[in-house]
Formats: structure tokens, C-alpha cells, sequence
């Protein structure tokens, strides 16, 4: 096989508007497509830099439900700087726990898909 990377993952959302405020405001990723296709709205976010995009897919588009994403692993350099910025904007984090590959804490978004944070210890 000849697989290089992940093109994005798709995180089913009621109202993208509301999900991209969520996403490129309070998590701070960016945008990197927002586009009218004849499908609909084509809006993508990610992490500066990285490989793969977050697809906030809009009602019905692919057939997915608002809310049904789970175990989606955001990595951080300080989960708790993270945790205040979440809660500080409203959001209910649980978390963050000291484990023995880091520490993490957890999360939804504002369509209750599962999200997670996690600074990784070094050297495992």
C-alpha cells in the first residue's frame, strides 16, 4: 500500500456557522476550504500545518448525524492552558487526568461530537 496520510475526517454538525465559531474560534484552527458546491457548503478546518482537515458536514450531507463522531485525539503542547480557554468559553471538559501515556482530557463540541486533548509524555 501506498498511503501517505489521512485527508480529512468528517464531524457531522447541525449548523456549520455555529461549528466553525466553535472550531476556528475557541480551538483555534483554521480554515482551509469554504467553498458553495452544488451538494452544499464545503467547509474544512485544521490544526496550522497539519495533513489532515476536519470536514464540518452540514444536516444530511453523506448521511451522518449531527453529533456522531467520537474519539477524535487533538494533540497539545499544554492540555491545561486548553481546558481553561474550553471552559472559559462555555464548554464542559472532564479532565484533564494524568495517564501513562500523557495527560488528557475530554470534550464535545457544540453538537455533542467526543473530543479529546492530549499532551503526550515524552518518550512514550
Amino acid at each position: 500500500m501506498t498511503v501517505t496520510h489521512a485527508s480529512f475526517v468528517t464531524l457531522p454538525v447541525s449548523d456549520q456557522d455555529r461549528a466553525l465559531r466553535f472550531y476556528r474560534d475557541v480551538l483555534g484552527l483554521e480554515v482551509t476550504a469554504d467553498r458553495q458546491l452544488p451538494q452544499g457548503r464545503w467547509l474544512q478546518v485544521a490544526p496550522a500545518g497539519a495533513q489532515t482537515a476536519f470536514t464540518l458536514s452540514g444536516p444530511g450531507a453523506g448521511g451522518f448525524t449531527p453529533g456522531s463522531a467520537r474519539g477524535i485525539m487533538l494533540v497539545t503542547t499544554d492540555v491545561d492552558a486548553d481546558c481553561a480557554r474550553l471552559a472559559a468559553a462555555g464548554t464542559e471538559v472532564r479532565g484533564p487526568d494524568e495517564l501513562p501515556w500523557g495527560r488528557m482530557a475530554s470534550f464535545a463540541d457544540p453538537d455533542g461530537n467526543g473530543l479529546m486533548l492530549l499532551t503526550e509524555k515524552e518518550g512514550f
